[in-house]
């Protein structure tokens, strides 16, 4: 007998509800236009997209020994100033690292601090000693030659410096001005499911041009919830 609902296991929502919720997660709509739209409960659209992030997470590839042009970059999310705190981080924000393959996807790990031997130790893990590593002028990319990186070019921002011929990090920038946008509206997001966000924007990003309700209906056909 075929289950009543194929994307979704032990659901207690018709298939057809369930596909159109999953486009209106697909379109970007919040829990509370998806609630009202779909006639459920805020809670359970909450607990449906909290699974579906999960997911979302799980598909989320991690590299290694990445080739090619690399762009590398740090940013932070989380308050926008707190009164006498500047700098790097400053705030509790929360540090993001990203790493984007040019022609490919990105890749984000939270981090506790950008020092050199925090973020060279993903550096090393993740990306082949041949790539062309592109980053900014922060002193924690320095040395990066000295353990095999002989490809390693910099654009100098504080020099007002932002593109040097095949140099630079417009590509993981661009990420970080999506996600930034697309979390905008949350008005803050808890530290306890930051990382699905994360995840999510990544997921989305390297997918932006598929149409995402289709690709949704296919990875959960064939792994439900």
């Amino acid at each position: 007998m075929q289950p009543a609902n194929r994307y979704y296991k032990c659901a207690k929502i018709s298939e057809a509800k369930f596909r159109y919720l999953l486009r209106l997660f697909a379109l970007d709509l919040t829990a509370s236009d998806t609630a009202r739209l779909t006639g459920l409960s805020v809670r359970s659209v909450n607990d449906l997209y909290l699974r579906l992030r999960r997911r979302l997470h799980q598909l989320c590839p991690v590299p290694a020994d990445l080739q090619g042009a690399v762009e590398l970059d740090e940013s932070y999310f989380g308050p926008r100033r707190v009164r006498g705190k500047r700098g790097r981080g400053a705030g509790g924000k929360t540090i993001v690292f990203g790493l984007f393959k040019r022609g490919g996807q990105v890749y984000t790990e939270i981090v506790p601090n950008c020092q050199k031997k925090t973020l060279q130790a993903i550096i090393r893990g993740k990306i082949d000693v041949s790539a062309m590593v592109n980053t900014d002028g922060w002193r924690g990319y320095d040395g990066l030659v000295d353990v095999g990186f002989d490809r390693h070019f910099r654009v100098r921002h504080g020099q007002d410096e932002f593109v040097h011929g095949a140099s630079h990090i417009n590509g993981i920038e661009s990420f970080w001005s999506f996600a930034k946008a697309r979390l905008q509206p949350f008005h803050g997001v808890s530290k306890d499911t930051f990382e699905l966000h994360l995840k999510e924007c990544e997921f989305r990003f390297n997918h932006r041009h598929q149409d995402l309700y289709k690709l949704l209906l296919k990875l959960l056909r064939q792994q439900p919830l």
